[in-house]
């Protein structure tokens, strides 16, 4: 005798508004990151721009939606009106820029006042501070013989700004002061170590691009076709002789 299965209850179809709202809460939300992410460029948008930018010119640019490019704008300008930030998002002629707030600014002056003027160096002390970038420690003669010139107030005016300094005294004769660069030449020239200064390859590379450029420019200008030059006006080779000027006969 065969025992009978029970046959299994039917699968009841969910209804279409049922299965939206599944599919809804299914949808992943937006990723935190992405969202981090627009908002930091978008901060940093605003701050390179020397003019205010409008929400419409960061939305375009970056192919956002324009409202979310405005809820970040209100995030940043809450989160820089802190009395403990120093910068500040402001709306200016219909555009947003990032500025210093303005309880700040005699603060402000005064410390600008008192930084140091921007380096400016001589052809002979770039060529002497590169020579002693490379062959560190070095010697005074040793870069006299590399450079071919004395440069005693060279040396002097490197020392007084601070990017070279005395690395004690080479064992040869007459005890040379050997001299390698310092901290400041690498915050002045932008460097966290030595290691980053260009390598003679690069230099190589550089020259020979400069120099294509330069045999570039002439070719250009022989490939454009010359312009004739005005032909002059024709120049008579017999002139007319001028008439006699009347002279008085007396009568005899």
């Amino acid at each position: 005798m065969i025992d009978e299965v029970p046959e299994s209850p039917a699968l009841e179809t969910p209804a279409s508004d049922d299965l939206l709202i599944a599919e809804a809460v299914v949808e992943p939300p937006p990723q935190p990151e992405n969202a981090a992410a627009l908002k930091a460029v978008i901060e940093a948008v605003v701050y390179i721009t020397d003019e205010p930018l409008t929400p419409e010119q960061i939305a375009s640019a970056l192919d956002q939606p324009l409202d979310r490019v405005k809820e970040i704008l209100n995030q940043l300008i809450a989160e820089y009106s802190a009395p403990e930030r120093g910068l500040s998002v402001r709306e200016l002629a219909g555009g947003f820029k990032l500025s210093t707030k303005p309880e700040h600014h005699e603060s402000i002056r005064q410390f600008v006042k008192r930084l140091q003027p921007p380096l400016k160096l001589s052809l002979p002390a770039l060529e002497t501070l590169a020579v002693i970038a490379y062959k560190q420690p070095v010697t005074a003669p040793e870069i006299l013989d590399i450079r071919g010139v004395q440069g005693a107030g060279v040396l002097k005016t490197l020392l007084d700004r601070r990017l070279i300094a005395a690395a004690g005294r080479k064992n040869v004769l007459g005890k040379p002061i050997l001299y390698k660069t310092t901290r400041e030449f690498l915050i002045q020239f932008g460097l966290s170590s030595l290691a980053e200064l260009p390598t003679l390859k690069e230099f190589e590379e550089l020259g020979r691009f400069a120099l294509a450029e330069s045999d570039e420019a002439p070719a250009a200008s022989e490939a454009q076709p010359a312009s004739e030059p005005p032909q002059p006006e024709p120049v008579s080779s017999d002139p007319e002789p001028s008439e006699p000027p009347d002279v008085a006969h007396d009568d005899a």
